[in-house]
Protein backbone atom coordinates (compact mmCIF):
# COMPACT_ATOMS: atom_id res chain seq x y z
CA UNK A 1 0.00 0.00 0.00
CA UNK A 2 2.74 2.59 0.85
CA UNK A 3 4.44 1.67 -2.42
CA UNK A 4 1.26 2.40 -4.35
CA UNK A 5 0.83 5.75 -2.57
CA UNK A 6 4.42 6.74 -3.31
CA UNK A 7 4.00 5.64 -6.90
CA UNK A 8 0.88 7.75 -7.27
CA UNK A 9 2.64 10.75 -5.73
CA UNK A 10 5.57 10.28 -8.06
CA UNK A 11 3.27 9.88 -11.03
CA UNK A 12 1.33 13.02 -10.03
CA UNK A 13 4.57 15.04 -9.72
CA UNK A 14 5.84 13.84 -13.09
CA UNK A 15 2.49 14.56 -14.70
CA UNK A 16 2.49 18.10 -13.25
CA UNK A 17 6.12 18.62 -14.23
CA UNK A 18 5.67 17.49 -17.81
CA UNK A 19 2.37 19.34 -18.15
CA UNK A 20 4.12 22.51 -17.07
CA UNK A 21 7.02 21.77 -19.37
CA UNK A 22 4.69 21.32 -22.35
CA UNK A 23 2.84 24.48 -21.36
CA UNK A 24 6.07 26.46 -21.12
CA UNK A 25 7.47 25.07 -24.35
CA UNK A 26 4.37 25.80 -26.41
CA UNK A 27 3.48 29.29 -25.16
CA UNK A 28 5.07 32.37 -26.69
CA UNK A 29 5.77 35.19 -24.24
CA UNK A 30 6.53 38.81 -25.04
CA UNK A 31 7.73 41.21 -22.36
CA UNK A 32 6.95 44.88 -23.12
CA UNK A 33 8.52 47.62 -20.98
CA UNK A 34 8.95 50.97 -22.73
CA UNK A 35 9.36 54.62 -21.76
CA UNK A 36 8.56 55.83 -25.27
CA UNK A 37 5.04 54.52 -25.93
CA UNK A 38 5.14 55.35 -29.66
CA UNK A 39 3.24 52.62 -31.59
CA UNK A 40 3.46 50.17 -28.66
CA UNK A 41 -0.30 49.54 -28.78
CA UNK A 42 -0.13 48.68 -32.50
CA UNK A 43 2.64 46.21 -31.74
CA UNK A 44 0.78 44.72 -28.78
CA UNK A 45 -2.33 44.21 -30.91
CA UNK A 46 -0.26 42.39 -33.52
CA UNK A 47 1.44 40.23 -30.88
CA UNK A 48 -1.92 39.22 -29.46
CA UNK A 49 -3.13 38.38 -32.96
CA UNK A 50 -0.15 36.08 -33.42
CA UNK A 51 -0.79 34.25 -30.13
CA UNK A 52 1.83 35.89 -27.93
CA UNK A 53 1.06 36.18 -24.23
CA UNK A 54 2.11 39.65 -23.10
CA UNK A 55 3.87 40.48 -19.85
CA UNK A 56 4.28 44.08 -18.74
CA UNK A 57 4.34 46.50 -15.83
CA UNK A 58 4.24 50.16 -14.81
CA UNK A 59 3.38 52.79 -17.38
CA UNK A 60 3.43 50.32 -20.26
CA UNK A 61 0.91 48.16 -18.42
CA UNK A 62 -1.36 51.16 -17.88
CA UNK A 63 -1.23 51.96 -21.59
CA UNK A 64 -2.14 48.37 -22.44
CA UNK A 65 -5.03 48.43 -19.96
CA UNK A 66 -6.38 51.67 -21.44
CA UNK A 67 -6.26 50.05 -24.89
CA UNK A 68 -8.13 46.98 -23.61
CA UNK A 69 -5.20 44.61 -24.16
CA UNK A 70 -4.82 41.77 -21.67
CA UNK A 71 -1.41 41.15 -20.13
CA UNK A 72 0.25 39.49 -17.17
CA UNK A 73 1.65 41.88 -14.59
CA UNK A 74 5.36 41.26 -13.97
CA UNK A 75 4.89 41.39 -10.21
CA UNK A 76 2.21 38.69 -10.40
CA UNK A 77 4.55 36.51 -12.46
CA UNK A 78 7.58 36.96 -10.19
CA UNK A 79 5.67 37.01 -6.90
CA UNK A 80 7.45 40.23 -5.91
CA UNK A 81 5.89 43.69 -6.07
CA UNK A 82 7.49 46.73 -7.62
CA UNK A 83 9.47 48.43 -4.90
CA UNK A 84 11.71 51.40 -4.05
CA UNK A 85 9.58 53.80 -6.12
CA UNK A 86 9.86 51.60 -9.19
CA UNK A 87 13.65 51.17 -9.00
CA UNK A 88 13.15 47.40 -8.74
CA UNK A 89 10.64 45.85 -11.11
CA UNK A 90 12.18 43.34 -13.47
CA UNK A 91 15.40 42.46 -11.62
CA UNK A 92 14.30 38.91 -10.81
CA UNK A 93 15.48 35.39 -11.78
CA UNK A 94 12.11 34.56 -13.31
CA UNK A 95 12.53 37.47 -15.72
CA UNK A 96 16.22 37.07 -16.49
CA UNK A 97 15.98 33.29 -16.49
CA UNK A 98 13.22 33.59 -19.08
CA UNK A 99 15.48 35.76 -21.22
CA UNK A 100 18.74 33.86 -20.71
CA UNK A 101 17.42 30.29 -20.64
CA UNK A 102 18.89 28.19 -23.45
CA UNK A 103 16.36 26.06 -25.28
CA UNK A 104 16.87 22.29 -24.81
CA UNK A 105 19.72 22.99 -22.37
CA UNK A 106 18.00 24.85 -19.53
CA UNK A 107 14.42 23.61 -20.03
CA UNK A 108 14.43 21.37 -16.94
CA UNK A 109 15.79 24.13 -14.70
CA UNK A 110 13.21 26.56 -16.04
CA UNK A 111 10.42 24.08 -15.43
CA UNK A 112 11.66 23.33 -11.89
CA UNK A 113 11.53 27.00 -10.90
CA UNK A 114 8.46 27.98 -12.88
CA UNK A 115 10.35 30.18 -15.33
CA UNK A 116 8.53 30.96 -18.56
CA UNK A 117 10.44 31.28 -21.79
CA UNK A 118 10.41 34.91 -22.89
CA UNK A 119 10.66 34.82 -26.68
CA UNK A 120 10.40 38.54 -27.40
CA UNK A 121 11.61 41.55 -25.42
CA UNK A 122 10.54 45.07 -26.35
CA UNK A 123 12.29 47.71 -24.25
CA UNK A 124 13.32 51.33 -24.62
CA UNK A 125 15.08 53.19 -21.86
CA UNK A 126 14.51 56.09 -19.50
CA UNK A 127 15.47 59.23 -21.47
CA UNK A 128 18.71 60.06 -19.65
CA UNK A 129 20.26 61.78 -22.70
CA UNK A 130 17.43 64.29 -23.16
CA UNK A 131 16.97 64.85 -19.43
CA UNK A 132 20.67 65.55 -19.01
CA UNK A 133 20.25 68.55 -21.33
CA UNK A 134 17.73 70.12 -18.96
CA UNK A 135 18.60 72.17 -15.91
CA UNK A 136 18.02 69.71 -13.08
CA UNK A 137 20.04 68.59 -10.09
CA UNK A 138 21.93 65.33 -10.17
CA UNK A 139 19.72 63.86 -7.42
CA UNK A 140 16.74 64.17 -9.76
CA UNK A 141 18.64 63.24 -12.91
CA UNK A 142 19.92 59.92 -11.57
CA UNK A 143 16.33 58.70 -11.39
CA UNK A 144 16.45 58.71 -15.20
CA UNK A 145 19.28 56.18 -15.19
CA UNK A 146 17.62 52.96 -16.27
CA UNK A 147 18.88 49.79 -14.56
CA UNK A 148 16.39 47.06 -15.30
CA UNK A 149 16.01 48.04 -18.96
CA UNK A 150 19.69 47.69 -19.94
CA UNK A 151 19.97 44.51 -17.90
CA UNK A 152 17.06 42.90 -19.77
CA UNK A 153 18.29 44.17 -23.14
CA UNK A 154 21.74 42.70 -22.58
CA UNK A 155 20.28 39.39 -21.39
CA UNK A 156 18.00 39.06 -24.42
CA UNK A 157 20.71 40.15 -26.85
CA UNK A 158 23.15 37.64 -25.38
CA UNK A 159 20.56 34.91 -25.99
CA UNK A 160 19.75 36.13 -29.53
CA UNK A 161 19.73 32.57 -30.85
CA UNK A 162 16.42 32.08 -29.04
CA UNK A 163 15.18 35.55 -28.07
CA UNK A 164 14.24 38.57 -30.18
CA UNK A 165 15.05 41.97 -28.66
CA UNK A 166 13.67 45.26 -30.01
CA UNK A 167 14.88 48.62 -28.63
CA UNK A 168 13.67 51.07 -31.29
CA UNK A 169 10.01 51.85 -32.12
CA UNK A 170 11.14 52.33 -35.73
CA UNK A 171 11.61 48.55 -35.88
CA UNK A 172 8.02 47.72 -34.88
CA UNK A 173 6.62 47.73 -38.45
CA UNK A 174 9.45 45.46 -39.56
CA UNK A 175 8.70 43.10 -36.65
CA UNK A 176 4.97 43.04 -37.41
CA UNK A 177 5.71 42.29 -41.06
CA UNK A 178 7.99 39.44 -40.03
CA UNK A 179 5.30 37.99 -37.77
CA UNK A 180 2.84 38.06 -40.66
CA UNK A 181 5.24 36.20 -42.94
CA UNK A 182 6.18 33.57 -40.36
CA UNK A 183 8.89 32.98 -37.79
CA UNK A 184 11.58 35.50 -36.94
CA UNK A 185 14.78 34.32 -38.60
CA UNK A 186 18.12 33.86 -36.84
CA UNK A 187 19.60 36.57 -39.06
CA UNK A 188 16.93 39.06 -37.99
CA UNK A 189 17.41 38.23 -34.31
CA UNK A 190 21.17 38.72 -34.64
CA UNK A 191 20.71 42.07 -36.42
CA UNK A 192 18.37 43.28 -33.66
CA UNK A 193 20.80 42.04 -30.99
CA UNK A 194 23.63 44.09 -32.50
CA UNK A 195 21.40 47.16 -32.44
CA UNK A 196 20.49 46.40 -28.83
CA UNK A 197 24.10 46.22 -27.65
CA UNK A 198 24.86 49.44 -29.53
CA UNK A 199 21.98 51.13 -27.70
CA UNK A 200 23.13 50.08 -24.23
CA UNK A 201 26.70 51.11 -25.12
CA UNK A 202 25.51 54.58 -26.17
CA UNK A 203 23.37 54.87 -23.05
CA UNK A 204 26.23 54.03 -20.72
CA UNK A 205 28.51 56.40 -22.68
CA UNK A 206 26.07 59.28 -22.18
CA UNK A 207 25.94 58.65 -18.43
CA UNK A 208 29.72 58.29 -18.16
CA UNK A 209 30.42 61.47 -20.13
CA UNK A 210 27.87 63.45 -18.12
CA UNK A 211 29.29 62.35 -14.77
CA UNK A 212 32.85 63.13 -15.84
CA UNK A 213 31.84 66.61 -17.04
CA UNK A 214 30.47 67.57 -13.63
CA UNK A 215 33.93 68.52 -12.42
CA UNK A 216 36.06 68.51 -15.59
CA UNK A 217 35.92 70.26 -18.97
CA UNK A 218 36.93 67.03 -20.68
CA UNK A 219 36.41 63.54 -19.23
CA UNK A 220 39.33 61.32 -18.22
CA UNK A 221 37.66 58.63 -20.34
CA UNK A 222 36.08 59.92 -23.53
CA UNK A 223 33.34 57.75 -24.97
CA UNK A 224 31.38 58.43 -28.12
CA UNK A 225 29.24 56.58 -30.61
CA UNK A 226 28.02 57.29 -34.13
CA UNK A 227 25.16 55.54 -35.89
CA UNK A 228 23.96 55.08 -39.46
CA UNK A 229 27.25 53.66 -40.72
CA UNK A 230 27.62 53.32 -44.50
CA UNK A 231 30.56 51.85 -46.36
CA UNK A 232 32.09 54.13 -48.98
CA UNK A 233 33.63 53.02 -52.27
CA UNK A 234 37.08 53.78 -50.91
CA UNK A 235 38.95 56.29 -48.77
CA UNK A 236 41.11 59.24 -49.78
CA UNK A 237 42.71 56.91 -52.35
CA UNK A 238 41.44 53.75 -54.07
CA UNK A 239 43.68 51.43 -52.02
CA UNK A 240 42.14 52.68 -48.75
CA UNK A 241 38.88 51.50 -47.18
CA UNK A 242 36.39 53.93 -45.63
CA UNK A 243 32.95 54.41 -44.12
CA UNK A 244 30.88 57.36 -42.93
CA UNK A 245 28.92 57.40 -39.67
CA UNK A 246 26.22 59.80 -38.53
CA UNK A 247 22.53 60.45 -39.02
CA UNK A 248 22.51 64.25 -38.81
CA UNK A 249 24.34 67.22 -40.31
CA UNK A 250 26.69 66.65 -43.24
CA UNK A 251 27.39 63.05 -42.18
CA UNK A 252 23.71 62.14 -42.48
CA UNK A 253 23.20 63.82 -45.85
CA UNK A 254 22.49 61.57 -48.82
CA UNK A 255 22.40 62.74 -52.48
CA UNK A 256 19.09 63.58 -54.14
CA UNK A 257 20.77 62.37 -57.30
CA UNK A 258 24.16 61.29 -58.56
CA UNK A 259 26.82 58.83 -57.55
CA UNK A 260 27.44 57.63 -54.02
CA UNK A 261 29.35 60.19 -51.96
CA UNK A 262 33.04 59.52 -51.55
CA UNK A 263 35.31 60.03 -48.55
CA UNK A 264 36.81 63.15 -50.13
CA UNK A 265 33.36 64.43 -51.13
CA UNK A 266 32.27 64.41 -47.48
CA UNK A 267 35.41 66.25 -46.40
CA UNK A 268 35.01 68.91 -49.08
CA UNK A 269 31.28 69.37 -48.49
CA UNK A 270 31.91 69.75 -44.77
CA UNK A 271 34.53 72.45 -45.44
CA UNK A 272 32.35 74.24 -48.00
CA UNK A 273 29.24 74.36 -45.83
CA UNK A 274 31.20 75.49 -42.76
CA UNK A 275 32.48 78.49 -44.74
CA UNK A 276 29.10 79.13 -46.38
CA UNK A 277 27.49 79.47 -42.95
CA UNK A 278 29.66 82.52 -42.32
CA UNK A 279 27.52 84.48 -44.80
CA UNK A 280 24.03 85.83 -44.32
CA UNK A 281 24.04 87.55 -47.72
CA UNK A 282 23.64 85.60 -50.95
CA UNK A 283 26.92 83.67 -51.34
CA UNK A 284 28.66 80.95 -53.33
CA UNK A 285 31.59 78.89 -52.05
CA UNK A 286 33.69 76.63 -54.26
CA UNK A 287 36.00 74.13 -52.55
CA UNK A 288 38.73 71.90 -53.96
CA UNK A 289 40.85 69.55 -51.86
CA UNK A 290 39.41 70.93 -48.62
CA UNK A 291 40.34 74.55 -49.42
CA UNK A 292 38.20 77.33 -50.93
CA UNK A 293 39.25 78.22 -54.44
CA UNK A 294 36.55 80.84 -55.04
CA UNK A 295 34.10 82.73 -52.82
CA UNK A 296 31.74 85.52 -53.81
CA UNK A 297 28.70 87.43 -52.58
CA UNK A 298 26.10 89.17 -54.72
CA UNK A 299 22.47 90.19 -54.95
CA UNK A 300 21.67 87.07 -56.98
CA UNK A 301 22.84 83.48 -56.63
CA UNK A 302 23.52 83.24 -60.33
CA UNK A 303 25.93 86.16 -60.21
CA UNK A 304 27.53 84.96 -56.96
CA UNK A 305 28.28 81.55 -58.46
CA UNK A 306 29.59 82.96 -61.74
CA UNK A 307 31.85 85.39 -59.86
CA UNK A 308 33.15 82.71 -57.48
CA UNK A 309 33.95 80.42 -60.37
CA UNK A 310 35.86 83.12 -62.22
CA UNK A 311 38.22 83.50 -59.25
CA UNK A 312 39.98 80.27 -60.21
CA UNK A 313 38.19 78.43 -63.04
CA UNK A 314 40.95 75.85 -63.42
CA UNK A 315 40.77 74.75 -59.77
CA UNK A 316 36.95 74.93 -59.84
CA UNK A 317 36.89 72.05 -62.33
CA UNK A 318 35.72 68.96 -60.42
CA UNK A 319 34.96 70.96 -57.29
CA UNK A 320 32.31 71.06 -54.56
CA UNK A 321 29.92 74.03 -54.81
CA UNK A 322 27.96 75.28 -51.80
CA UNK A 323 25.17 77.85 -52.25
CA UNK A 324 22.98 79.48 -49.59
CA UNK A 325 19.87 80.30 -51.62
CA UNK A 326 17.40 78.26 -53.68
CA UNK A 327 18.99 76.87 -56.82
CA UNK A 328 16.87 77.79 -59.85
CA UNK A 329 16.94 76.40 -63.36
CA UNK A 330 19.20 79.29 -64.46
CA UNK A 331 21.80 78.50 -61.78
CA UNK A 332 21.51 74.80 -62.56
CA UNK A 333 22.33 75.48 -66.21
CA UNK A 334 25.51 77.25 -65.14
CA UNK A 335 26.45 74.42 -62.80
CA UNK A 336 25.95 71.89 -65.57
CA UNK A 337 28.02 73.85 -68.07
CA UNK A 338 31.18 72.41 -66.54
CA UNK A 339 32.31 69.50 -64.36
CA UNK A 340 31.12 69.82 -60.75
CA UNK A 341 31.48 66.88 -58.36
CA UNK A 342 28.92 67.98 -55.74
CA UNK A 343 26.37 70.78 -55.37
CA UNK A 344 24.83 71.50 -51.98
CA UNK A 345 22.19 74.14 -51.22
CA UNK A 346 19.18 74.64 -48.92
CA UNK A 347 16.66 73.88 -51.66
CA UNK A 348 16.44 73.15 -55.39
CA UNK A 349 13.55 74.12 -57.64
CA UNK A 350 11.94 71.42 -59.75
CA UNK A 351 13.33 73.14 -62.86
CA UNK A 352 16.82 72.94 -61.35
CA UNK A 353 16.47 69.24 -60.54
CA UNK A 354 15.24 68.54 -64.07
CA UNK A 355 18.26 70.34 -65.54
CA UNK A 356 20.75 68.61 -63.25
CA UNK A 357 19.45 65.14 -64.07
CA UNK A 358 21.30 65.57 -67.36
CA UNK A 359 24.49 65.31 -65.28
CA UNK A 360 23.60 61.94 -63.83
CA UNK A 361 26.91 61.57 -61.93
CA UNK A 362 26.74 64.99 -60.27
CA UNK A 363 25.84 64.62 -56.61
CA UNK A 364 23.08 66.98 -55.47
CA UNK A 365 22.59 67.48 -51.72
CA UNK A 366 20.40 69.62 -49.50
CA UNK A 367 21.91 71.49 -46.55
CA UNK A 368 20.43 70.29 -43.28
CA UNK A 369 20.44 71.81 -39.82
CA UNK A 370 23.99 71.90 -38.40
CA UNK A 371 24.93 69.30 -35.80
CA UNK A 372 27.15 70.91 -33.18
CA UNK A 373 29.68 68.56 -31.62
CA UNK A 374 33.29 68.30 -30.58
CA UNK A 375 35.94 68.01 -33.27
CA UNK A 376 37.60 64.59 -33.06
CA UNK A 377 40.74 63.64 -34.97
CA UNK A 378 42.64 60.40 -34.73
CA UNK A 379 46.35 60.24 -34.04
CA UNK A 380 48.57 57.24 -33.44
CA UNK A 381 47.31 55.65 -30.24
CA UNK A 382 44.31 57.88 -29.62
CA UNK A 383 42.34 60.94 -30.57
CA UNK A 384 42.47 64.70 -30.19
CA UNK A 385 39.23 66.34 -29.05
CA UNK A 386 38.58 70.03 -29.64
CA UNK A 387 35.65 72.20 -28.62
CA UNK A 388 34.96 75.70 -29.91
CA UNK A 389 32.96 77.68 -27.34
CA UNK A 390 31.20 80.90 -28.21
CA UNK A 391 33.78 83.61 -28.64
CA UNK A 392 33.89 87.25 -29.65
CA UNK A 393 36.50 88.94 -31.77
CA UNK A 394 37.52 92.50 -30.95
CA UNK A 395 38.44 94.25 -34.16
CA UNK A 396 40.75 97.12 -33.42
CA UNK A 397 42.34 99.52 -35.90
CA UNK A 398 45.96 99.85 -34.77
CA UNK A 399 47.31 102.04 -37.61
CA UNK A 400 47.13 105.77 -38.26
CA UNK A 401 44.51 105.39 -40.98
CA UNK A 402 40.97 104.00 -40.57
CA UNK A 403 39.51 101.73 -43.27
CA UNK A 404 37.02 103.01 -45.81
CA UNK A 405 33.61 101.32 -45.94
CA UNK A 406 34.72 99.37 -49.03
CA UNK A 407 37.95 98.27 -47.34
CA UNK A 408 36.06 97.12 -44.24
CA UNK A 409 33.66 94.96 -46.29
CA UNK A 410 36.63 93.48 -48.15
CA UNK A 411 38.46 92.77 -44.88
CA UNK A 412 35.40 91.03 -43.44
CA UNK A 413 35.01 88.83 -46.50
CA UNK A 414 38.72 87.94 -46.56
CA UNK A 415 38.68 87.12 -42.84
CA UNK A 416 35.68 84.78 -43.17
CA UNK A 417 37.43 82.85 -45.92
CA UNK A 418 40.73 82.88 -44.04
CA UNK A 419 39.14 81.09 -41.06
CA UNK A 420 38.26 78.10 -43.26
CA UNK A 421 41.46 77.75 -45.28
CA UNK A 422 44.43 75.55 -44.41
CA UNK A 423 47.29 77.24 -42.56
CA UNK A 424 49.44 79.08 -43.28
CA UNK A 425 47.05 81.10 -45.39
CA UNK A 426 46.85 84.55 -46.95
CA UNK A 427 43.62 85.72 -48.62
CA UNK A 428 43.25 88.71 -50.97
CA UNK A 429 39.69 89.97 -51.52
CA UNK A 430 37.58 92.90 -52.55
CA UNK A 431 34.14 93.57 -51.10
CA UNK A 432 32.46 91.03 -53.44
CA UNK A 433 34.83 88.11 -53.89
CA UNK A 434 38.15 86.50 -53.12
CA UNK A 435 40.86 87.62 -55.53
CA UNK A 436 43.74 85.35 -54.59
CA UNK A 437 44.13 82.44 -52.15
CA UNK A 438 47.43 81.14 -50.79
CA UNK A 439 46.78 78.06 -48.64
CA UNK A 440 48.63 75.44 -46.65
CA UNK A 441 52.15 76.85 -46.85
CA UNK A 442 54.98 76.44 -44.36
CA UNK A 443 55.92 80.10 -44.92
CA UNK A 444 53.41 82.92 -44.63
CA UNK A 445 55.35 84.97 -47.18
CA UNK A 446 55.14 82.07 -49.64
CA UNK A 447 51.39 81.90 -49.02
CA UNK A 448 51.18 85.60 -49.95
CA UNK A 449 53.25 85.06 -53.09
CA UNK A 450 51.04 82.16 -54.19
CA UNK A 451 47.89 84.23 -53.60
CA UNK A 452 49.36 87.03 -55.73
CA UNK A 453 50.40 84.58 -58.45
CA UNK A 454 46.89 83.07 -58.58
CA UNK A 455 45.03 86.40 -58.42
CA UNK A 456 42.09 86.60 -60.80
CA UNK A 457 42.26 90.40 -61.14
CA UNK A 458 44.55 93.34 -60.32
CA UNK A 459 45.05 93.59 -56.54
CA UNK A 460 45.13 97.38 -56.36
CA UNK A 461 42.92 98.48 -53.47
CA UNK A 462 42.41 94.91 -52.21
CA UNK A 463 42.26 93.72 -48.61
CA UNK A 464 44.32 90.91 -47.10
CA UNK A 465 43.68 88.45 -44.25
CA UNK A 466 46.23 86.34 -42.39
CA UNK A 467 45.07 83.46 -40.19
CA UNK A 468 47.83 84.10 -37.61
CA UNK A 469 49.94 87.06 -36.54
CA UNK A 470 52.70 88.41 -38.78
CA UNK A 471 56.03 87.79 -37.04
CA UNK A 472 57.84 90.13 -39.43
CA UNK A 473 56.80 92.97 -41.77
CA UNK A 474 57.74 90.95 -44.89
CA UNK A 475 54.27 89.52 -45.59
CA UNK A 476 52.65 92.93 -45.22
CA UNK A 477 55.25 94.48 -47.48
CA UNK A 478 54.68 91.75 -50.10
CA UNK A 479 50.92 92.39 -49.98
CA UNK A 480 51.38 96.14 -50.24
CA UNK A 481 53.71 95.70 -53.18
CA UNK A 482 50.91 93.83 -54.97
CA UNK A 483 48.49 96.72 -54.39
CA UNK A 484 46.71 95.81 -51.13
CA UNK A 485 45.68 98.74 -48.94
CA UNK A 486 44.28 96.99 -45.86
CA UNK A 487 45.19 93.94 -43.78
CA UNK A 488 43.50 92.01 -40.96
CA UNK A 489 45.34 89.64 -38.62
CA UNK A 490 45.07 88.39 -35.02
CA UNK A 491 48.03 90.37 -33.70
CA UNK A 492 50.06 89.25 -30.72
CA UNK A 493 53.59 88.99 -32.12
CA UNK A 494 56.54 90.28 -30.10
CA UNK A 495 57.32 92.34 -33.24
CA UNK A 496 53.85 93.88 -33.62
CA UNK A 497 55.38 97.35 -33.33
CA UNK A 498 57.60 96.71 -36.35
CA UNK A 499 54.67 95.48 -38.42
CA UNK A 500 52.50 98.43 -37.36
CA UNK A 501 55.29 100.86 -38.27
CA UNK A 502 55.61 99.23 -41.70
CA UNK A 503 51.84 99.53 -42.27
CA UNK A 504 51.89 103.22 -41.38
CA UNK A 505 54.90 103.80 -43.60
CA UNK A 506 53.04 102.16 -46.51
CA UNK A 507 49.74 103.97 -45.65
CA UNK A 508 48.02 100.63 -45.08
CA UNK A 509 45.13 100.04 -42.72
CA UNK A 510 45.76 97.21 -40.26
CA UNK A 511 43.23 95.64 -37.90
CA UNK A 512 43.89 93.22 -35.04
CA UNK A 513 41.11 90.74 -34.19
CA UNK A 514 42.65 89.09 -31.15
CA UNK A 515 41.66 85.60 -32.39
CA UNK A 516 43.86 83.21 -34.32
CA UNK A 517 42.39 80.77 -36.86
CA UNK A 518 44.91 78.03 -37.55
CA UNK A 519 43.43 75.14 -39.52
CA UNK A 520 45.76 72.18 -39.69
Amino acid sequence: MPFAINFLKCFSFLHTFFSFLVHVLTMKWALLSVWDKTAIIDLAVALTEYKYTIMSSGGTGKALTQAGIKYTEVSNYTGFPEMMDGRVKTLHPKVHGGLLGRRQIDDAVMAKYGINRIDLLVVNLYPFESMAMQAMGIDKLIEYIDIGGPAMIRAAAKNFKDVTVVVDPADYPRLIGTLRSGAISAEERFALAKKAFARTAAYDAAISNYFYRIDAQFPATFTTQYTHGRTLRYGENPHQQAAVYGATGIAGTEPLQGRQMSYNNYLDVNAAVALLREFEECAAVIVKHNNPCGVAVSDTLSDAYSTARQVDPVSAYGSVVALNREVTGTVAEKLCSTFVEVVIAPVFSQDALSVMRKKENMRVLEIHKPSHSDDIRTIDGGVLVQRTPAYQEHWKVITDRDPTAEEMRALQLAWKVCKHTRSNTIIFADQHRTLGIGAGQMSRVDAAKIAIMKACAPLKGSAVASDAFLPFPDTLETAAGAGATALVQPGGSIRDDEVIAAANRLNMVMIFTGVRHFRH
